[in-house]
């Protein structure tokens, strides 16, 4: 039976790109009753009918899924923000980041909008960690080619609160996409969602999924981080994890404690450890019971 992978998932339909072809499929009803869906990214064994219909019946092994972006196998997530219409919240940034990180996922920050702003603020709350920055512009094109360098060879994911502009960059990388954008809306200082299904595209001698805003993100979709396991989502707090007093020290308010030291010096930012705290506090109060 073909393999291949799903390119595109729209009303129920999954468009699955074989060596030969793309195949429009439908999924077999067991999907349904065992809880899962595949996702755009799957590498999926798919069957033709009499009738040149297709049906995927197996998704393989995969390397790592998120909820939003509803995608499997990304090597990379870009977390797209902007410092101006509208101004991303650096904890949406650190969902992100941590979602990523937790998943065995590669982490770039794209800042776009550069043109529009003097603003480097998350340039510097992310300097102290080891995740690429990089400043674009889709108006411009600042930055558009070294981002396009960075992806190639990559499966990736772009997510970030609407209106940043995740499809103006991916029609910058990228031309012959069009994909529809969205102008930002003065009154409430966001975008309007233009994008309305998931969907991989050939970019850069790689593959990008353009997918809904990340504003809608919730909790309550993906279970949090264990509350042990949250520190280790955080690089940068790497090289202090087993100096501190206590084994099995939260970094929240234990005395001698070797991350808040290198908060205190600035090795660690303040509104990364504020992220840290809240994410520790969401995760802390999530019950077993309802992964079950």
């Amino acid at each position: 039976m073909p393999e291949g992978v799903i390119i595109k998932a729209l009303s129920g339909f999954y468009y699955v790109r074989t060596d030969s072809e793309t195949v429009e499929c439908r999924a077999r009803g067991r999907f349904r009753l065992d809880g899962t869906s595949p996702l755009v990214g799957d590498r999926v064994i798919i069957s033709l009918d009499a009738q040149g219909r297709g049906r995927v019946d197996k998704v393989l092994e995969r390397k790592n899924f998120f909820i939003r972006p509803a995608v499997a196998n990304i090597d990379l997530l870009v977390a797209v923000a902007s410092e101006v219409e509208p101004v991303t919240d650096p904890f949406l940034i650190d969902r992100v980041t941590t979602t990523a990180e937790h998943n065995g996922c590669e982490v770039l920050i794209c800042v776009n909008k550069s043109d529009a702003t003097t603003s480097h603020r998350l340039r510097d709350i992310y300097a102290a960690t080891p995740y690429m920055l990089i400043e674009t512009s889709a108006v411009t094109g600042e930055g558009i080619e070294c981002l396009a360098q960075y992806i190639k060879g990559k499966v990736c994911a772009f997510s970030g609160n609407s209106g940043v502009g995740k499809s103006s960059i991916l029609n910058a990388l990228e031309p012959e996409l069009r994909l529809k954008t969205g102008e930002v809306s003065e009154k409430l200082g966001r975008g309007k969602h233009t994008t309305r299904h998931v969907e991989i595209f050939p970019v850069a001698g790689g593959y990008c999924a353009d997918t809904p805003g990340f504003a809608s993100f919730d909790v309550e979709q993906m279970p949090p981080i264990p509350k042990d396991e949250l520190q280790f989502a955080f690089p940068e707090f790497e090289p202090y994890i087993g100096s501190c007093r206590f084994d099995d020290c939260a970094h929240i308010k234990e005395p001698d404690c070797a991350v808040r030291e290198a908060l205190a010096n600035g090795s660690i930012s303040v509104s990364r450890y504020e992220s840290y705290c809240r994410l520790y506090e969401i995760s802390a109060q999530y019950k077993d019971w309802a992964q079950k």
